[in-house]
């Protein structure tokens, strides 16, 4: 609302009054050249009461040549030179109305308007008759916020009538400004009496109607305009945005029917229609309205998806609905293949039915039209992980990070495609990036200290290694990726066995029959050199799976049978 007022007032006092500024400049360019017979007569009289010695025609001359160079300087956009050009006359005869009014609107054209102030009210006290007068000193009067003030000159000039009420416009605005709607409508109703109707004044209606929550009286304003031109759709369609805005459907439904009798092929009543019955719930009329809207070439894309979205969200489980809405999907990717929003869509959709390898292609798609759309590139990540495609995360979480390097999410993934690839220098590098940048987040820097555990003994930097298991354990310690694979390092540098073991032994109490889990448990023993205990775990281990047991398992066991002595057994 308060934008739309201001373009408003905009209007008042930059077209209008740069044309009245001009417009009086030149008309009072006219007066001091002897046209204005009655304002010369009356100076000349002034002057012989004042009995000034030396007022000749030579000298009027000279003061008509020195004004009209300040008129020049002013058309060559010299305000200063003109501003002593004029305030020079002025102390010749400080009672020239035009002198000040032009002075006046110069020094509020350079944004002085407290200094413009003086001016203005002082021409508009030696003439109060002049409209061009009264307008300047209003309008200082509303850059001032003195928005009383401003209203009674304008008040006075309507009072006057004739071409004066279009000032009424100016008028209610101001009023607007000064917060009285309702002196604002009864001005514009008064113009618009003496008038006719005007758009403008009529949308300007309709928003203080709006605002005060008169919804009829809006729509009344807006019936107006189409009863002005019943021939304009235009006026249907826009009266049924506003009937939809304010919780009136069905009658906005008539409305837009009515507009599409005159325009068949209008694009927005269609997708008007069709968001009204996607709403409503009724898919079958809103995937009608739909194909109009997907038949039309210069519609644009983003608003096809908008809609689209929005019988997606009604369609639910409903299966003819969602083969529809894919199929509506691969028309719009296909009539605009540039279009990154309609990649978006289209994954979007292989999403709710689970094509995850159809949506993360989709949405690379996007990302190569649009790279600057955080949540497309993290789309694409969480799918590359889903899918256990590592070089495909590796390559795309770099290219992320070219656009945003500053996210600390792009860094994990990279960091974990990294330590897949055993790139345990890049993983490092990559982690400790996104433990910077994700330091408050304490969901994702338990996964980070895990990370970082895995990696640092690939380089075999093993402190920073136990550091980062027990900080990752120290925020959950019931994390089964660190117990097993800190316990298992531990174990294999024959160092801090004792940690090794009560670390392998929460993980198994938790996992009793997770064959991995348990042959960790048992190497950490057979390091310990209790063998017997050993084979125990280790048989429960290819008892778990035994037609998918590892050959590390198997390995092991052989180990272990070699030590107490079975050798063939363990060969």
């Amino acid at each position: 609302m308060l934008l739309i007022l201001t373009d408003t007032i905009q209007y008042t006092y930059t077209y209008r009054n740069r044309v009245g500024f001009w417009a009086g400049v030149v008309l009072l360019a006219l007066l001091w050249v002897g046209l204005g017979q009655a304002v010369a007569q009356k100076k000349a009289k002034d002057e012989e009461k004042m009995a000034v010695p030396g007022t000749t025609t030579l000298s009027k001359a000279a003061e008509e040549a020195q004004f009209t160079d300040g008129i020049r300087f002013l058309m060559t956009d010299e305000p200063t030179k003109a501003i002593t050009q004029f305030e020079d006359l002025l102390k010749k005869d400080p009672n020239s109305a035009a002198t000040h009014y032009t002075i006046g609107s110069t020094l509020l054209k350079m944004g002085k308007t407290a200094e413009a102030l003086r001016y203005a009210q002082r021409a508009y006290q030696l003439d109060n008759t002049n409209k061009f007068y009264t307008l300047l000193l209003a309008e200082v009067h509303v850059k001032q916020k003195h928005y009383a003030d401003a209203e009674v000159l304008y008040e006075s000039l309507l009072k006057k009538g004739g071409d004066n009420l279009e000032y009424g416009i100016e008028l209610a605005a101001i009023y607007l400004f000064d917060d009285k709607p309702e002196k604002a409508l009864d001005t514009y109703e008064k113009v618009e009496k003496s008038l006719g109707m005007n758009e403008e004044i009529t949308r300007q209606k309709q928003r203080i109607y709006l605002k005060q929550n008169k919804i009829d009286k809006a729509i009344g304003e807006a019936e107006k305009l189409i009863n002005s031109e019943p021939s304009d759709p235009d006026y249907l369609i826009e009266g049924a945005e506003l009937l939809i805005a304010n919780d009136r459907a069905p009658q906005a439904i008539g409305w837009l029917d009515r507009a599409l009798k005159l325009a068949p092929d209008s694009p927005q009543a269609h997708v008007l229609l069709a968001e009204i019955y996607s709403k409503q719930g009724n898919l079958e009329k809103s995937g009608q309205e739909l194909k109009f809207v997907f038949a039309n070439p210069n519609l644009e894309a983003s608003v096809k998806a908008r809609i689209l979205m929005s019988y997606v969200s009604m369609a639910g489980d409903n299966a003819v609905a969602k083969q529809d809405a894919l199929r509506l999907a691969r028309e719009l990717v296909k009539a605009h293949p540039a279009e990154p929003k309609a990649q978006v869509m289209l994954a979007d959709l292989f999403v709710q039915q689970n094509l995850k390898v159809e949506a993360r292609d989709a949405y690379a798609r996007a990302t190569r039209l649009d790279p600057s759309v955080f949540e497309v590139w993290g789309a694409v990540l969480q799918l590359d992980g889903e899918l256990n495609q590592v070089d495909s995360l590796l390559a795309h979480s770099e290219k992320a990070l070219e656009v945003f390097p500053n996210q600390g999410l792009f860094w994990y993934s990279n960091g974990s495609a990294q330590l897949f690839k055993r790139h345990y220098q890049q993983a490092v590098e990559a982690l400790e990036e996104s433990k910077k940048l994700l330091g408050n987040d304490l969901t994702m820097t338990r996964h980070i200290h895990a990370q970082l555990g895995d990696a640092y003994n690939g380089i075999k930097e093993y402190a920073k290694s136990d550091e980062a298991y027990e900080l990752a354990l120290k925020d959950e310690p019931t994390n089964d990726h660190v117990l097993n694979n800190y316990s298992y390092f531990l174990s294999l540098r024959k160092e801090k066995l004792e940690r090794a073991r009560q670390l392998s032994e929460n993980l198994i109490a938790r996992n009793p029959d997770n064959g991995t889990y348990l042959d960790t448990y048992a190497w950490v023993l057979y390091v310990s050199k209790e063998y017997v205990k050993a084979r125990q775990y280790l048989e429960k281990a290819v008892q778990a799976d035994p037609n998918g047991v590892s050959g590390t398992i198997i390995e092991h066991y052989g180990d272990v049978l070699f030590q107490l002595g079975e050798r063939d057994k363990a060969i």
